[in-house]
């Protein structure tokens, strides 16, 4: 047993799924620089997603849906999905705006410095 994780394969089941049916479709984009999965993109509900796939391993956290993919017979490359897990946290609405990257840490620093209960003057304000 190597201590390296084998590269994940393409599925290779043909699907008899028809065009119709099929609402849920992977394209595998490319590999990943690191080998251990794929870039894909998924047409999903009407909704073209970016994403990865890549093999489960014991130990490690599981990040999105488990899937099942089938081959499809338009392309190799196109595999129609089964959902065998759906993720157990939705996903994050949009939002606009810069990103909120304040930490405990800094909330603690912020309150520390620029805090209320700072003992000084009696709660008396600048000016």
């Amino acid at each position: 047993m190597s201590d390296e994780p084998e590269a994940p394969e393409p599925p290779s089941a043909k699907s008899e799924v028809t065009e119709s049916k099929a609402e849920d479709v992977v394209m595998i984009h490319s590999p990943m620089s690191d080998g251990q999965g794929y870039h894909v993109l998924r047409l999903r509900e009407g909704n073209v997603e970016l994403g990865a796939i890549r093999n489960m391993r014991e130990g490690a956290p599981v990040h999105g849906d488990v899937v099942k993919l089938s081959q499809r017979k338009e392309h190799e490359r196109f595999y129609d999905v089964e959902v065998l897990v759906k993720s157990p946290r939705p996903p994050e609405a949009p939002r606009s705006g810069p990103a909120q990257v304040a930490t405990d840490a800094y909330r603690a620093n912020w309150d520390a410095i620029f805090g209320a209960g700072r003992g000084d003057g009696g709660g008396e304000t600048l000016n």
